[in-house]
């Protein structure tokens, strides 16, 4: 399994999708892992799916029940500084 740090993937994302290819790519974030990188096909064997496309993976994720959602109002104003 490879490890690529967040910078060395911004840095060369060509080499992450070719390292993909052979196997999981770990990507890390303050040196923890944050992210994994996979082929396609990898991701279907662990869906357990030989048929994903990419209208199968918006309706995967589209919500079919609104969510209410009510953001409190947000007020800035002036700040006095400390001194």
């Amino acid at each position: 399994m490879t490890t690529v740090t967040s910078r060395e993937f911004n840095h060369d994302v060509s080499a992450a999708k070719r390292a993909a290819s052979a196997g999981p790519v770990v990507i890390t974030d303050r040196g923890r892992p944050a992210y994994v990188l996979l082929s396609i096909d990898a991701y279907r064997r662990l869906a357990g799916s030989n048929e994903v496309t990419g209208a199968d993976l918006v309706t995967w994720l589209e919500m079919e029940d609104e969510i209410e959602f009510e953001p409190e109002p947000l007020e800035i104003g002036p700040r006095v500084p400390r001194l």
